[in-house]
């Protein structure tokens, strides 16, 4: 099939205007303006040996949904990685080793504060003053939902005001670089250069390319590195780096769930031998607070000489907005992992529980009340919702006594105001009976109201990693490693115990919620670690061929010059799912539309499937565009005429195997390199 798709090897000018045939797609759009000069060719391998890292630092900054933070090791001594400064502020009994992300901007736009800092100053701001100040709260699922990213996309604040998002990305990294610098310098003995750090940012595995992009572009404006040299900044994906830290665990560093009994009798639930080991695994990370240094492993620990060869697991990043699988096997003895099946999870994150308690209120309180006191006391409803994260931190299966939550006395006394009866009033009109009234001004959340609300995020995290196991390239699972800060919660352990917990180990490292933020240390210092990745998507290019009558509608014929092609063509560069190995690539060879023309744009498309024909095919979809700024062209030894200059040819190549997607283009004629860059943010 590839060979009767191959266009005339002589015909080089690109169709444009001059089209014959008036029902011809080509007449109203532009999305195919190329032609192949070379077949479509699989993937092949250039192996790229582990280097020395060219970085004295690396830094990583995990920017998570609901708390953010940073960690840096030095090259010469990559065994320690560093932690953050405890950072002012913060809740009782709750570690602070990372920060709230949420972030205020003056009522002039200017950066104000972020993290706890922020989080204070807006809770202590005078109610009417609070309604002019823009205070953004767990605003990166926004990037995760937006299915039309683009650098225009704008963040709603919590009084309404609307900001372009990439600026309060921006703001937030560079508030990040700020710190992190000045930590690092305080520890180094030597002048440190912008270009002797490498930076580190994590994403969702289940992020599209857009979204990657979007946090590079949001590091570029926020000053972490320039754009001439973007080797200086990673996109680590979030469950792969739990995983390559996972790599370096001790035996003593992880609390194993499926060792604990299931037992009969009094204890049905078997909650006193899960609370039991919950509580010590809680007391060994309290004492290790103190040290904000972490030793790693040289090798792999303890746990990793349990495994062979070709053994697999799976590891659950459970973060705030959203849960990510991914499945890998370790390769011995080097100890680089495989990825055997694409990242997959969704929302189904801790805010879901917060959205579940929201959905409460509106049931006891009236959707339009929330909705009018969260416009109208801003402030009020953050302090509210801090209070519920405080007590749904405490939430665990065998809790006997009701969770107090304290409504702010600005929600009792709005409410009496605009309803003209009070709350107490308002929770026996609900018929509402796991939720009780404390004449101390609280909501008390039986055990039967925090199974409510925590059971639908719950069940849709078990449902997805049930599902996962039965996919035959994840069949023999050893281990399931829950990672990320809501796989703190004793609820949602006890889930996943009960459900998988005879099917393999589960394991979760004491400190939980750190993981990700030191595997991507470790990423960041040796980004080979990962082998082989499995493609996300399919991806190609929208191509003219040759039509071929009786194969090709009559609706994708196009006539130039007497000549008949067919458009839309889908040139497939890789598959979804395909295995695709470190520094794989793809090769391609295309030739400008018109003699002297300075850049060529190439249309991507990707789909979920692999059943693509061509780029209007269902579920298709325009994600990018290749973008090839060409060089003065040099004439070519002994050229006559023009007929040379037509032949002209772009030589690109297309990197699969990284976090993010790369492209680099040779002008064949000159040998000369040529800037290429995808811009999956062209919607």
């Amino acid at each position: 099939m590839a060979d009767e798709e191959q266009p005339d090897p002589n015909y080089l000018q690109i169709p444009d205007e001059n089209v014959s045939t008036p029902s011809s797609p080509a007449t109203a759009r532009s999305d195919c303006s190329i032609t192949p000069l070379t077949p479509s060719a699989s993937p092949r391998v250039e192996v790229r040996p582990r280097m020395a890292c060219p970085f004295s630092v690396v830094v990583a900054i995990d920017f998570g949904t609901t708390s953010s933070g940073y960690a840096f090791s030095f090259t010469e001594d990559s065994e320690a990685i560093h932690m953050m400064k405890r950072w002012e502020g913060g809740d009782p009994g709750v570690a602070n080793q990372k920060s709230p992300t949420c972030l205020l901007l003056t009522p002039e736009l200017r950066f104000h504060s972020f993290g706890f800092a922020a989080r204070d100053f807006y809770h202590d701001l005078d109610p009417e003053e609070a309604q002019h100040w823009l205070y953004f709260d767990k605003f990166k699922m926004k990037i995760h939902s937006t299915s039309d990213l683009t650098m225009e996309t704008e963040l709603e604040a919590v009084n309404g005001r609307k900001v372009r998002a990439i600026e309060v990305f921006a703001h937030a990294l560079r508030f990040f670089r700020e710190h992190a610098l000045k930590e690092v310098k305080d520890q180094s003995s030597s002048v440190l250069e912008g270009e002797e750090i490498r930076w580190v940012i994590t994403v969702p595995a289940v992020w599209r390319q857009p979204a990657k992009q979007f946090m590079r572009e949001a590091a570029y404006m926020a000053g972490l590195v320039s754009p001439d040299c973007p080797e200086q900044l990673l996109i680590a994906l979030e469950p792969e780096a739990a995983s390559i830290y996972c790599r370096k665990l001790r035996l003593h560093q992880v609390l194993d769930l499926s060792v604990q009994p299931i037992t009969n009798g009094p204890d049905l639930d078997g909650s006193r031998g899960f609370d039991s080991s919950f509580r010590q695994a809680r007391e060994q990370l309290r004492r290790s607070r103190h040290s904000r240094t972490f030793l790693v492993e040289s090798g792999t620990g303890e746990l990793w000489s349990e495994l062979q060869t070709g053994d697999r697991y799976v590891v659950a990043d459970c973060g705030g907005g959203t849960v990510d699988l991914t499945v890998h096997q370790i390769e011995q003895p080097q100890g680089t992992l495989k990825e055997l099946y694409k990242a997959s999870g969704g929302p189904y994150g801790a805010v879901g529980v917060d959205l579940a308690f929201e959905a409460m209120l509106c049931q006891i309180f009236g959707e339009d009340f929330i909705q009018s006191f969260k416009a109208k006391r801003p402030a009020a409803w953050v302090d509210l919702m801090i209070a519920f994260e405080a007590r749904k931190r405490t939430a665990s299966p065998g809790r006997a006594n009701a969770l107090n939550i304290s409504l702010p006395f600005s929600f009792i006394d709005y409410y009496k105001r605009h309803r003209g009866h009070s709350v107490e009033a308002a929770l026996r009109r609900s018929n509402m009976k796991i939720v009780k009234w404390s004449s101390q001004g609280m909501l008390r959340l039986t055990q039967e109201a925090m199974n409510e609300l925590f059971q639908p995020t719950i069940s849709n995290i078990v449902k997805h990693i049930e599902e996962l196991m039965l996919k035959p390239e994840v069949h023999g699972v050893r281990f399931l490693f829950l990672v990320g800060g809501f796989a703190e919660s004793p609820m949602l352990q006890k889930s996943v115990q009960r459900a998988l917990g005879r099917a393999c180990r589960i394991i979760i490292p004491h400190d939980v919620g750190l993981t990700i933020l030191k595997g991507a240390v470790l990423f960041g210092l040796d980004p080979t670690v990962v082998r082989v990745r499995r493609c996300p998507l399919t991806y190609g290019v929208g191509v003219l061929n040759r039509f071929l009558d009786g194969r090709h509608p009559r609706d994708k014929l196009l006539i130039k010059d007497g000549r008949e092609w067919c458009t839309d063509i889908f040139d497939r560069f890789i598959s979804v799912d395909q295995s695709v190995a470190l520094g794989e690539v793809v090769r391609r060879s295309y030739t400008p539309a018109r003699a002297g023309q300075r850049k060529i744009i190439v249309n991507i498309y990707c789909s979920a499937t692999d059943d693509v024909t061509y780029i209007s095919d269902p579920g298709v979809r325009k994600c990018g565009t290749v973008t090839l700024d060409l060089p003065e062209p040099l004439p070519p030894l002994g050229a006559v005429g023009g007929a040379g200059a037509e032949r002209r040819e772009i030589r690109a190549t297309m990197q699969f195997g990284d976090t993010e997607i790369k492209v680099t283009a040779v002008d064949v004629m000159s040998n000369r390199s040529v800037r290429a860059s995808i811009d999956f943010l062209s919607n």
